[in-house]
C-alpha cells in the first residue's frame, strides 16, 4: 500500500507540473492570437513529437520530453539591415562580408529559415511589428498563468484545508535532556545514562495528552505556552492535562538549557552568518501535534509573497547554490533543504509524503497541492531572468527597444528600428546549454544525495 501511495503522490504532481507548463504556454498562446500573430505551433514538451494535431494555422500537440513547452510565432527575428545608400551589388557584397563570423552566420541562419515560413499575407502578422506593450504581454502572458496558478493553489489549501499549527495536544516527550550546543557538536540524538531526565517525563506527561492549563493560566495557543515555559526555568510549576476524558494535574520544573531563540512572529532568528541565535531559557522536552487550520482570505497573498521572496532568494544566489549542491553530490557534505532540486526531487517529495500513512489525509492531499502551488511559483520567478531565451530575455529586449526609440524621438533622430535578437543567438545558445547542465546537475544529485525535508 505505501509504494502504491508514493506512486500515486508522484502522478499527481506529475500532471500538475505538465498542467501547468500548458497552461504556461496557453498565457502566450491566447494573446498572440488576440493580437493576430500567426502561431504555426503550441507543444507541450520538446523532442520527437508523440501527438499532434493542426486546427486552423496552428499545431497542437505532445512531445516526448516532458520539460517545458513552446509556442511558435512567426517574425520573432526581424530582417537584416542593410545599410542605406549601398548599391545593390554593394549591398549585397555586405552581406557576404557580414556573414563570414560564425556568430553573425547563426544570426543569418536564423533569419533566413524565419523568412522561409513566411506566408501571403503575413506582413502585418509578424510578431517583430507588434508594439513593445503587446509583445510583453505575450512573453508576460506564461509567467502571468503560472503566478495564478500558484495564488490559487496556495489559497485552496490555506483557506479551504488550512495552514499547519502547533495545537496544545502532546505529540512526543522526550526522555531526557540533550543540549542544541551538544547536538550540534556530538551530533548525539539517544540519551545517555549521563544525560538528565527531561521534566515533562519526569512529570508523567504522556504522547496524546491536552495542555489545558499551566501555572493556573488557561492554555489555549502552544507557543504562548512555550514562552511561559521558556520563563519558568528552575520553578516547579502546576499544570493540567486532559487525558481520555479526565483531567490531570501535576507538577513540572523546566530546566534551563540553551535553545534557539524565535521572534514575535515565531520564526527562528538568525545571526549574520545565517546560524540560529542561541539563549538559555526554560525546557520541559514535548512536543506539539500539529492540526490544519483555515486561514482568511486576506492571509493567502501575503504568504504567496513570502514564498515568492525566497525562492528569489534562491535565484538571486543561484551560483553559490549549485555549487553547494555540486559539493553535496559529490562529497559527504549535507544537502541545503532550502536550495534548488529538480522535478526528479520534487517526484520523491511528493511520493514521501503521499506514502505517510500516519499523517491525516487531508494533510497529505494540502500538502501535495500546496507543493504543485509553489512549482508555480518558482517557474513563474525563473521565468522572469532576463536572458534568452526565457521568457524574461524577451521582455527585456522589448524594453530595450523602447527605451532606444524613446530617446530617439527625443534627439529628433531616424528609428532604430527593432531589437536583433538574432544576434544575440550565441548568448540564447550558451544560456540553454548552462541550464541544461544545470538540471542535470540536480537531477543527478536528486538521486544520490536527495533532500531531506523530513528528518
Amino acid at each position: 500500500m505505501t509504494v502504491l501511495l508514493f506512486i500515486l503522490g508522484v502522478l499527481f504532481v506529475a500532471v500538475g507540473i505538465a498542467l501547468s507548463i500548458a497552461l504556461h504556454e496557453v498565457g502566450h498562446l491566447l494573446p498572440a492570437k488576440l493580437f493576430k500573430v500567426r502561431v504555426t505551433q503550441y507543444m507541450v514538451g520538446f523532442g520527437k513529437t508523440l501527438w499532434s494535431r493542426k486546427k486552423g494555422e496552428t499545431e497542437y500537440g505532445v512531445k516526448a520530453i516532458p520539460l517545458g513547452g513552446y509556442v511558435s510565432m512567426i517574425g520573432m527575428y526581424p530582417p537584416a539591415k542593410v545599410k542605406a545608400g549601398a548599391a545593390a551589388s554593394g549591398a549585397a557584397e555586405s552581406v557576404r562580408q557580414s556573414s563570414t563570423g560564425m556568430f553573425q552566420q547563426l544570426a543569418n541562419d536564423a533569419r533566413q529559415a524565419e523568412a522561409e515560413r513566411l506566408q501571403p499575407g503575413d506582413d502585418n502578422r509578424v510578431f517583430y511589428k507588434l508594439p513593445v506593450y503587446k509583445r510583453m504581454i505575450i512573453m508576460l502572458g506564461g509567467p502571468f498563468v503560472n503566478l495564478v496558478i500558484g495564488v490559487v493553489l496556495l489559497g485552496i489549501v490555506m483557506v479551504g484545508f488550512g495552514s499547519a499549527q502547533p495545537s496544545t495536544t502532546i505529540s512526543e516527550v522526550n526522555k531526557c535532556v540533550v543540549s542544541a550546543a551538544q547536538q550540534a557538536e556530538t551530533g548525539q540524538t539517544d540519551c545517555l545514562p549521563s544525560d538528565p531526565q527531561a521534566p515533562a517525563t519526569a512529570a508523567g506527561i504522556l504522547p496524546g495528552d491536552t495542555v489545558t492549563s499551566f501555572d493556573g493560566k488557561p492554555v489555549t495557543d502552544w507557543y504562548e505556552l512555550t514562552r511561559w515555559i521558556r520563563d519558568a526555568a528552575g520553578e516547579a510549576t502546576p499544570i493540567t492535562l486532559e487525558r481520555d476524558g479526565q483531567s490531570i494535574s501535576t507538577t513540572i520544573t523546566p530546566v534551563l538549557s540553551e535553545r534557539p531563540v524565535f521572534d514575535e512572529s515565531n520564526e527562528l532568528v538568525l545571526d549574520a552568518n545565517g546560524d540560529p541565535v542561541m539563549e538559555e531559557v526554560g525546557f520541559v522536552g514535548m512536543g506539539s501535534t500539529q492540526e490544519l487550520v483555515p486561514q482568511p482570505v486576506t492571509a493567502v497573498l501575503p504568504a504567496v509573497g513570502e514564498n515568492l521572496q525566497a525562492i528569489a532568494g534562491v535565484v538571486l544566489n543561484l551560483p553559490q547554490r549549485l555549487a553547494d549542491v555540486a559539493e553535496a553530490a559529490f562529497s559527504d557534505a549535507p544537502r541545503d533543504p532550502n536550495g534548488p532540486m529538480s522535478v526528479v526531487g520534487v517526484g520523491r517529495i511528493a511520493g514521501e509524503i503521499s506514502a505517510m500513512e500516519e499523517i491525516p489525509f487531508e494533510a497529505r492531499a494540502a500538502s501535495l497541492i500546496g507543493l504543485v502551488g509553489s512549482v508555480n511559483l518558482a517557474l513563474f520567478v525563473f521565468n522572469l531572468i532576463p536572458l534568452l531565451p526565457l521568457d524574461g530575455g524577451h521582455v527585456a529586449g522589448a524594453l530595450w527597444e523602447a527605451v532606444r526609440r524613446g530617446f530617439a524621438k527625443l534627439f529628433r533622430r531616424p528609428d532604430p528600428g527593432p531589437v536583433d535578437i538574432a544576434k544575440l543567438l550565441p548568448l540564447t545558445y550558451a544560456v540553454a546549454i548552462l541550464m541544461m547542465g544545470m538540471g542535470a546537475l540536480l537531477i543527478y544529485a536528486d538521486i544520490v544525495k536527495p533532500v531531506n525535508i523530513f528528518g
